[in-house]
C-alpha cells in the first residue's frame, strides 16, 4: 500500500531542492542565454563547502548554509568574470559557451576529487525525526522546506518590488531595451550568477545533508534541475514553483509504485522526462508559456 501522507512529505522535500537549485539556473540562462553545464558542479562544490564549514563552524547548519553560499557564489562570479565574459564579448557561439561551460565543469569536478577525495562521505549529522501517524519528518526536511519557502517568498517581492528585481526582468525580457533605459547588464548578470550559485550551494548542502556527498553528487541531480527549468518556463520563476511541485510529486510517486512492483527506483527519472515530454508537446514554452 501507498502512504499519501508520506508521499506528498517526500514530494515537499524533493521539490525543495529542484526549486532552490533550479532558481539560479533558470535565471542565469535568461540572462546569460546559454545553458551553463558547470551547475552540476557547483552544487557539488556547495556540498562539500557545507562539510568543511561544519566541521569548522561549530556544527551549525544555518552558519555552514551562509558559509557556502557566499564562497560558491564568489566561485561563480570569478568563473564568470574570466572565462564566460571573455567568451562573450568575443561574441563566441552558444556552443563555444556550451563547451566552455562543460570545461570548466571538469575542471572543477576533479579540484573536489583532489580536495576531498573520491570516496563516498557524508555529514555525519544526526537528525530528529517526528512521526505524525503513519508519516514520518526529520527536523533536516522542516528546514529544508521552510528555505525553499522562505527564498520563494523573499524572490516573489525581490523581483516585483525593487529596482534589481526588476531589472532582471527587464534584461530577461529584452536585453536590448533594458540597456538603453540605463540598466547596468553586467552588474545585474553577476548578481544573478552569485546568489544563483549560492542557491545551488544551498541545495548541494540540503541534498548531502540527507543523503551523501561525493564529486559527482551534482551530476546525480542536474537532468530533474534542467527538466525543472524547461517545464516551468526559461527565465519564469513562477513557473518554476510549479514545476518543482510537479517533478517532485511525479518522482516520489513514482518511487512509491516502482517498489510496488518490484522494480528500481531508478526509472523514476524516466518517468519525470515523460511528463516533461507531455507537457512540452502540447506547451512547447513550458508551463508558464
Amino acid at each position: 500500500m501507498i502512504d499519501v501522507g508520506q508521499v506528498l512529505v517526500n514530494s515537499l522535500v524533493t521539490s525543495s531542492i529542484y526549486l532552490l537549485a533550479g532558481i539560479g539556473l533558470t535565471l542565469t540562462i535568461a540572462l546569460s542565454r546559454f545553458s551553463n553545464f558547470a551547475y552540476a558542479e557547483l552544487v557539488t562544490l556547495g556540498a562539500f563547502f557545507g562539510l568543511f564549514f561544519l566541521g569548522h563552524a561549530g556544527g551549525s547548519l544555518i552558519l555552514a548554509l551562509l558559509l557556502a553560499f557566499v564562497a560558491v557564489g564568489l566561485a561563480s562570479v570569478v568563473s564568470y568574470a574570466f572565462v564566460f565574459q571573455p567568451l562573450v564579448e568575443r561574441k563566441s557561439t552558444l556552443i563555444h559557451l556550451m563547451v566552455a561551460s562543460i570545461a570548466l565543469g571538469f575542471i572543477f569536478r576533479y579540484s573536489i576529487g583532489e580536495a576531498w577525495g573520491w570516496s563516498v562521505l557524508s555529514y555525519q549529522t544526526m537528525w530528529t525525526v517526528y512521526s505524525i501517524g503513519t508519516v514520518k519528518i526529520s527536523s533536516l526536511w522542516m528546514i529544508m522546506i521552510a528555505t525553499a519557502v522562505l527564498v520563494a517568498v523573499f524572490l516573489h517581492f525581490f523581483l516585483t518590488r525593487t529596482k534589481g528585481g526588476k531589472a532582471i526582468r527587464a534584461i530577461a525580457c529584452n536585453p536590448d531595451l533594458a540597456a538603453i533605459t540605463g540598466i547596468n547588464k553586467q552588474k545585474i548578470i553577476y548578481l544573478v550568477w552569485f546568489c544563483g550559485a549560492g542557491l545551488a550551494a544551498v541545495a548541494g548542502v540540503f541534498r548531502a545533508a540527507d543523503t551523501r556527498l561525493f564529486p559527482m553528487m551534482g551530476w546525480e541531480i542536474i537532468l530533474p534541475i534542467f527538466a525543472t527549468v524547461v517545464l516551468g518556463g526559461i527565465g519564469n520563476f513562477y513557473g518554476l514553483i510549479v514545476a518543482a511541485l510537479i517533478i517532485g510529486l511525479v518522482e516520489n510517486i513514482g518511487v512509491a509504485l516502482l517498489l510496488n512492483f518490484g522494480l528500481s527506483t531508478e526509472y523514476r527519472i524516466a518517468l519525470v522526462f515523460l511528463i516533461l515530454i507531455v507537457v512540452l508537446i502540447v506547451r512547447p514554452k513550458g508551463l508558464a508559456g
